[in-house]
């Protein structure tokens, strides 16, 4: 077990007698609970697949690919290569000159070039970013029947994008997320981070957040996100109970509920207070107006005079001033909200107070509770889980990277490392990676750079699978192949994009909302939520730009598998159904983009072959076979050239990286 970065001083408390163990030797011996070991790295000779070995990443996994009598796939082809690393690091495509400069450059670190310059590229900041707001279910409203806007919360998205792109060491992105508004209260980048404990869903209840029902939700929602995004267990499971499955009882639950009950919401405004008090006189004036007006409206049957004073209403609505510049964070409470273990989680059923202690099961059977009103809860807690010796966090971390580059995680429930998740397929490789995270300074591109430059990275996709090999391990869980993946939803939006020729690559700044069905906004509590940018360049922003609205998701983005926002998204599904290709064949996006793609044909192509070509090398990222060259021509002869751009759109050799 480790050290508790949480131990009392002789001023915090005294010393108890020791008491009952809370936890059992053999409920403290589970794998992921356990101190990383310090696995040697498996050593090969030459006859025996040393010559495959690239790096200690390949040594793992070839050992196991031996024990199983199988052995690894050829290395893919330099076209497949380097559209499998644009995706994967960047999110976009190569264009046709960078797929033939790469294929072309004979020098023996081409490769360990390219996979360099695309961990530089600003870019790999913006497709890194989207991993990990999909596991802390980043979104700029707040759900429910209101889902009320969170103003300014997209500075936490590019504070996210810059953290990947300046490789900050995760240990201090861990602090400043958790802590940030105590470790340096005036400074706006770490009052931006702490608006992580601003992401998730929230019940408004006439807008009043300190009914007991409502603050016991938001302080449940933060206390979950920590156990699923930093520690990778179900920590919410023991809310209402002690944890059926893993070692966490119903007080530890609150007890690390109790770290996150001083701090409450709060709005930082970016405006001089000359610029609040202007704002505030008019936003009163105008809401004064309105309520009046609504008093009439309450007094009327339907008719026309009605009808005029809901118009009247629209049209002071549209003269409200926008909402000041401000950044969402926290703020420390001058009282902590008191913690109690709830009776089945039900707010009004309080057993005993507790006070702040992380998981008892991680810590000396002796670890003392820490009183409520101890100095800065938030950092506390960030620096137990930031301890260089946690069990947990820098595994978890390297799980998620690992998970990113292959698909499919060490541990392949990458939320869960508790007895309910999936035992890691190789363990000693997960320790050896965790422990090199931590050694090189908790710094993401390095380990990043290690997989992509080992062998087993570099594998074919295609390979025919053998019949040992399908018997043996159907979900290549032993990595000998590498495992194509479809698009996912922001990415193949992103690609359209791109080979139209229409990608906006602005970075930064306050998020876009684009042209939805009327339908659809009528839904919404307010229509007026719904404000579609004026400048149609606006419109062709990255996806990562666009407004995480949780109840509001664009049908293209639903339909392939965009994450719903109200729940940590460890890992993206990748489903088949009919509304995928109602989307790719009639969709608007799709159709907008066909012609796009289709005029950019036209002006580079001057014959209906150079198209094709172009058009193939575009969104594949390589010529079209014979046959494939053949068919277009024959659609071209009898169809307008949009509609094979739309055609190209629709292969799998565009969906797919393999």
């Amino acid at each position: 077990m480790i050290l508790s970065a949480l131990a009392l001083t002789a001023a915090d408390t005294a010393k108890t007698p020791a008491v009952q163990p809370e936890y059992s030797p053999t409920q403290r011996q589970f794998w992921s609970l356990q101190p990383r070991g310090k696995p040697a790295v498996p050593e090969f000779a030459a006859a025996a697949g040393g010559g495959w070995v690239r790096n200690p990443i390949d040594a793992f996994i070839l050992a196991k690919l031996q024990t199983a009598g199988l052995r690894p796939s050829p290395e893919a082809d330099r076209p497949t290569l380097i559209r499998r690393l644009y995706f994967d690091l960047i999110g976009l495509p190569p264009s046709p000159e960078e797929i033939a400069a790469f294929t072309k450059d004979s020098s023996p670190d081409a490769y360990e070039k390219l996979v360099d310059r695309l961990l530089s590229d600003p870019r790999y900041g913006e497709r890194w970013a989207q991993h990990w707001l999909d596991v802390v279910r980043f979104a700029e409203t707040e759900g429910f029947e209101y889902d009320r806007t969170v103003h300014g919360l997209w500075r936490y998205r590019d504070y996210v994008i810059r953290a990947f792109n300046e490789d900050k060491p995760y240990d201090q992105f861990v602090r400043e997320q958790l802590a940030g508004d105590e470790i340096a209260p005036e400074d706006q980048n770490a009052l931006i981070a702490a608006g992580f404990h601003r992401l998730g869903p929230v019940r408004r209840n006439a807008g009043n957040q300190q009914v007991a029902s409502s603050r016991n939700e938001v302080l449940t929602e933060r206390t979950d996100i920590v156990g699923s995004a930093f520690l990778g267990l179900t920590l919410g499971c023991a809310r209402c109970h002690d944890h059926i499955f893993d070692p966490i009882s119903q007080k530890d639950y609150y007890r690390m509920q109790a770290f996150l009950a001083g701090a409450e919401e709060r709005p930082v405004v970016l405006a001089s207070q000359q610029e609040q008090d202007a704002w505030k006189e008019t936003t009163d004036k105008l809401n004064a107006e309105i309520k009046g007006i609504r008093k009439q409206l309450g007094q009327l049957a339907d008719g026309a005079v009605k009808e005029e004073l809901e118009r009247k209403i629209a049209a002071l609505e549209e003269k409200l001033p926008p909402p000041l510049p401000a950044i969402a964070s926290i703020r420390t409470l001058d009282e902590p909200t008191p913690v109690h273990v709830l009776n089945r989680g039900n707010y009004d059923q309080k057993g005993a107070a507790v006070g702040m202690r992380a998981l008892g099961v991680l810590q000396p059977d002796d670890a003392e509770e820490l009183p409520l009103n101890a100095p800065n809860p938030k950092t506390r807690l960030a620096g137990w889980l930031t301890d260089p010796n946690h069990p947990l966090t820098a595994r978890v971390m390297v799980n998620r990277i690992w998970t990113s580059r292959f698909g499919k995680g060490i541990v392949n429930t990458p939320n869960d490392f508790g007895m309910n998740g999936e035992r890691p397929s190789h363990p000693e490789l997960l320790d050896y990676l965790a422990n090199e995270f931590v050694a090189n300074g908790w710094k993401v591109k390095p380990i990043h750079r290690l997989m992509l430059l080992s062998n087993t990275y570099r594998q074919a996709s295609s390979t025919p699978m053998s019949e040992t090999a399908a018997a043996k391990d159907p979900d290549n869980r032993l990595l000998w192949r590498f495992s194509r993946r479809r698009l996912e939803s922001e990415e193949i939006r992103d690609a359209m994009l791109t080979v139209a020729g229409k990608l906006n690559p602005e970075m930064h700044g306050p998020s876009v909302m684009v042209p939805v069905d009327e339908e659809l906004v009528g839904l919404l509590y307010a229509p007026k939520q719904w404000q579609v940018a004026e400048n149609d360049a606006e419109h062709h922003r990255r996806s990562i730009y666009l407004i995480a609205k949780r109840n509001l998701r664009l049908p293209f983005m639903e339909a392939f598998d965009q994450p719903a926002l109200l729940t940590s998204c460890a890992r993206r599904e990748s489903s088949t159904h009919a509304p995928q290709a109602l989307e790719l064949l009639n969709g608007g996006l799709a159709n907008e983009m066909a012609r796009a793609l289709a005029a950019r044909l036209d002006g580079e192509g001057t014959t209906a072959a150079q198209q094709v070509e172009r058009a193939y090398w575009l969104a594949t990222g390589r010529a079209p076979t014979a046959e494939e060259r053949a068919l277009a021509m024959k659609f071209i002869e009898q169809q307008p050239l949009s509609e094979f751009s739309l055609a190209m759109f629709n292969l799998n050799a565009f969906l797919y990286v393999n």
